[in-house]
Formats: structure tokens, C-alpha cells, sequence
């Protein structure tokens, strides 16, 4: 069985701005590098594969500690990667992403949900990995 998504697409203007519109109506803007003529008008599309990575890691880590019962009361996700300059296309090498906790959360309930989150839930994890070393820290803010 096959879960079809479908994100279109509109050139906004004569350079590298794309408006992107999911069935809801929801709307997300990109655009290129300066250096080749961005204008600065959007995400560039590696960046939105991070913002994936993150919304999806951060849903699931939220999910888990929530069917744990953990008292989360606040998440904030840093995501830092890597290229290969030196490759065409230049892909991830490797992503480094640090999750702030707030609440009076359990160290090892906060461990099992991101290692069930990267191990087996987070799907843009799953195909990053493909090409790229994903590492993960986390902080417990009381």
C-alpha cells in the first residue's frame, strides 16, 4: 500500500523563486544561492531537507515522551550539516542535530524516544542516512 503525496510548484519570477503549495493550502517559498542568483526569497532546497529532518525527529520525539507520559513542556531543535563541496551534486557528509528539553523529563525515557525516533520512526532520517552520518545530542532543561 502506497501513501501519495503531492506538493505543487509555481515560478514566481524570472530568476530561481519557487512557491511550493501542499493540498491544505499551506505555502513554503524557495530559492537559490546568491551566488548563482538567489534572491534570497525562500529556503534553498538542501535547507528545506533539514527542515524535514526536523519537523520530523521533532514530531516523533514529541509522540514518544507523550505516550511515556513525559511532561515536555518545550522543544527546540538545532540542525547543522555539512556538504561535499568538492562533489557534484554536493550532498550531506554529515548533520548534527541537538535537541533542547524543557520539562522534568526522565534522561532515559528522553534516550529511548530519540533512539526509537532515529532508529526506527523519523522516515527523512531514514533516507538522509542513506548518504549522510546523522548525529544526534540533546540537553534536559528542568
Amino acid at each position: 500500500m502506497f501513501n501519495t503525496m503531492e506538493i505543487n510548484l509555481v515560478r514566481k519570477n524570472d530568476k530561481y523563486n519557487f512557491e511550493a503549495q501542499n493540498p491544505a493550502g499551506e505555502i513554503v517559498n524557495l530559492d537559490a544561492k546568491p551566488e548563482i542568483g538567489g534572491e534570497g526569497k525562500g529556503f534553498r532546497p538542501m535547507e528545506m531537507l533539514l527542515v524535514g529532518l526536523g519537523g520530523c525527529s521533532g514530531i516523533d520525539v514529541v509522540n514518544v515522551l507523550k505516550k511515556q507520559k513525559e511532561p515536555l513542556d518545550d522543544i527546540k531543535i538545532n540542525i547543522k550539516a555539512d556538504r561535499r563541496e568538492e562533489e557534484t551534486p554536493a550532498i550531506f557528509k554529515t548533520i548534527s542535530i541537538h535537541f533542547d528539553l524543557y520539562g522534568s523529563l526522565n534522561p532515559q525515557k528522553v534516550e529511548r524516544a530519540l533512539a526509537l525516533t532515529f532508529d526506527k520512526y523519523c522516515s527523512v532520517s531514514k533516507i538522509l542516512e542513506q548518504s549522510a552520518t546523522i548525529n544526534f545530542t540533546y540537553n534536559i532543561h528542568p
